[in-house]
């Protein structure tokens, strides 16, 4: 069975995608092209490139703490979190490859915030297309790339069908982690969430270099920058002991902009499916988890995997 395999945006819950390919290995499935958003693109890189398992290890190894030093906060007006302490460990793992030389055709998806259109990353540096397909906005600060101001690639494209669609493939499988989950929604706030968002506001100004922090955290500019940082992470202040009202939850500034996002990506992702409708549909919901819980790794990339296990009985691949 030769399957071409569609990997879609979503943060964190992109490790569900890791949990797909290791259900179509262990039915001896050749994914024969790639296409990838945002998290899609960095698993499909590494899939493509044959170092998934490399990656898979040190992201299942992740804790709360090494995820707090990672999103690296940056006093910038482009993003709050800096990528290149991340990127620096996906260079490592993946060593200096081109995409054209990737034994598996791929594609990552981005977007040009001045244009206003969908680029299609076919050649060139593995690495440099996984930063500017992973540019998540007012997170990630947007790429500079051949001359493009380069953004997310689900901002315009969650669900990247169109690339794959001449790949000769038995089967294509589209893998969105966009999938409502109204009554998980609505539940109380995980308290282990909390707790790391209580953690990171508290430890915000240790992640920054000191020296740099006394000339820097006293301006009202800089006490701005570092309450949104607190807010991004999830975007609420913290969880109370009991809801008042268990069915509606606690937006704060970001979760607000980020559930935004995803409702119109969902919409997007309608379009591309009636245009570009995909043989199987791996639905992930999106309250699987959040967009920034990268210590998840395990937990998620086995929803990933029993979800799929499910998909693939249906029509009977095994």
């Amino acid at each position: 069975m030769r399957v071409a395999l569609v990997l879609g945006s979503g943060g964190a819950r992109g490790y569900a995608h890791i949990g797909v390919i290791d259900a179509l290995r262990e039915r001896d499935v050749e994914i024969v092209g790639i296409s990838g958003s945002s998290m899609g693109a960095l698993v499909g890189a590494l899939q493509a490139a044959d170092k998934l398992d490399e990656f898979t290890s040190w992201a299942s190894a992740l804790t709360q703490r090494a995820v707090l030093r990672l999103l690296d906060p940056s006093l910038t007006a482009a993003g709050v979190l800096r990528a290149e302490k991340i990127l620096d460990t996906v260079r490592d793992i993946l060593g200096p490859q081109l995409i054209e030389d990737l034994p598996i055709p791929y594609t990552a998806v981005s977007t040009d915030l001045i244009a206003g259109k969908s680029v299609w990353l076919q050649r060139g540096p593995v690495d440099a297309a996984i930063r500017a397909s992973i540019a998540i906005p007012g997170v990630i600060a947007p790429y500079l790339h051949d001359g493009q101001l380069l953004a997310d690639g689900g901002i315009l494209d969650p669900l990247p069908m169109a690339p794959i669609a001449a790949v000769n493939a038995d089967l294509t499988i589209g893998v969105s982690l966009n999938g409502n989950d109204p009554a998980a929604f609505r539940a109380a706030e995980p308290r282990a969430t909390a707790e790391l968002l209580n953690r990171m506001r508290r430890s915000t100004t240790s992640l920054i270099d000191r020296a740099a922090a006394s000339t820097l955290l006293d301006t009202p500019a800089a006490r701005s920058v570092l309450s949104r940082f607190s807010n991004a992470v999830d975007g609420i202040d913290s969880v109370p002991e009991s809801l008042e009202d268990p069915v509606l939850p606690r937006l704060g500034g970001f979760e607000v902009m980020n559930r935004t996002i995803e409702i119109s990506q969902g919409a997007l992702m309608r379009h591309t499916l009636a245009a570009y409708p995909p043989d199987l549909l791996i639905d992930v919901p999106r309250t699987v988890c959040r967009s920034l819980e990268f210590y998840r790794a395990s937990e998620v990339i086995d929803i990933g995997h029993e979800l799929a296990c499910a998909a693939l009985d249906s029509v009977s691949i095994s």
